[in-house]
This record gives C-alpha cells, structure tokens and sequence, in this order.
C-alpha cells in the first residue's frame, strides 16, 4: 500500500493565500472612493476618508518590513506614508505594496517568523513580539480593521460597499 507523501507548508504560505484574497478585495474598496470624497470625515477627531484609505493601502508595506527588519523605529524617520489622490493612485500604490509583500513573505522561513520584532519610537518600544503574531495582529488584522472602517465611511458617502466576505446589498446580492 502506497502512502501519500504530505506536502509541507511554511507559515508564510497560509498568510500569502490569505492576502491574495484580502489585496483583492481591499482594491475592489479603494477603486471606487472618487477623489471629490477625500476630504470627507465623520467627526473631527476620525480620519478623513482619503487619509484612511491611504492608511489601509500603506499598511500592505508594514508586511514586507516586519519580515525583512527586527523593528519600525519612527523616530528613524524611515517611515513615509503615502499620499495618493485618487482611486487609480491607491490601486497603483497597493499592487506595488501587496506585490513586496508577498515577495518578503516568500523569503521568510518559519525560523525567521519566530524572531521578535518591536515596534519603537525612539527609546519608547511600544511592542515587541515574535513576526508572526506581528503579521497577525498588528499587520494584517490592523488592516482588515481599518478597512472595515473604510466600508463605512463608503456608506456614508453613497459610495457602492463591494461583497467582501459574502453578499453586498450594493452588488444586488442580498
């Protein structure tokens, strides 16, 4: 009797089929915010929607620095974030971001997302955790997060919310 030989899977592959699905779904929401909208905000103290979808897009980059890096220390004055106007530039600047993602989490083996990694301004170190709960939590839940709010700043301003995770009332689906 023959047995089946398993085929192995790294911690990045699981995240990487993840994120395919997620940078789809985060373009189908940036590709219909029209730039008229991004001054909008819902209270003084929230985000207007053009930084917040700025936000959720830049976010794809902190997966290839947490692989590729022990830290982000803001203090460094490494971090810029991005400041696109438009729909196109937000669509232009994730496929670039989610594309050095999956690269870097290509090139991380499971020893490497066993590293700590800290998030740091200056002497202050906000956190400091292994890159794999990094990835989970302060990468890509954080932009999940942030997406959600997006979808709702979307309602608010009669933008179409497209199917994320199952129907949309939008996508005449429901």
């Amino acid at each position: 009797m023959e047995t089946a030989t398993a085929k192995t899977y790294n911690i990045a592959t699981g995240i990487i089929g993840e994120l395919e699905h997620e940078i789809q779904t985060t373009k189908n929401c940036v590709s219909r915010l029209t730039a008229d909208k991004f001054d909008w905000q819902p209270h003084e103290k929230s985000m207007t929607l053009g930084r917040l979808a700025n936000h959720v897009v830049e976010m794809f980059n902190w997966v290839a620095v947490t692989c590729k890096t022990s830290q982000l220390d803001f203090a460094a004055g490494d971090y810029k974030p991005i400041a696109a106007t438009n729909s196109e530039e937000l669509v232009a600047e994730l496929d670039r971001l989610a594309g050095e993602a999956i690269e870097a989490l290509k090139t991380t083996s499971d020893d490497e997302m066993h590293e700590p990694w800290s998030l740091k301004n200056g002497d202050v170190t906000y956190f400091t955790m292994p890159k794999i709960a990094t990835l989970r939590t302060f990468c890509l839940n954080h932009i999940w997060h942030h997406r959600g709010q997006l979808t709702v700043y979307m309602r608010l301003n009669d933008i179409p919310v497209p199917s994320i995770y199952g129907p949309s009332a939008d996508e005449g689906n429901m």
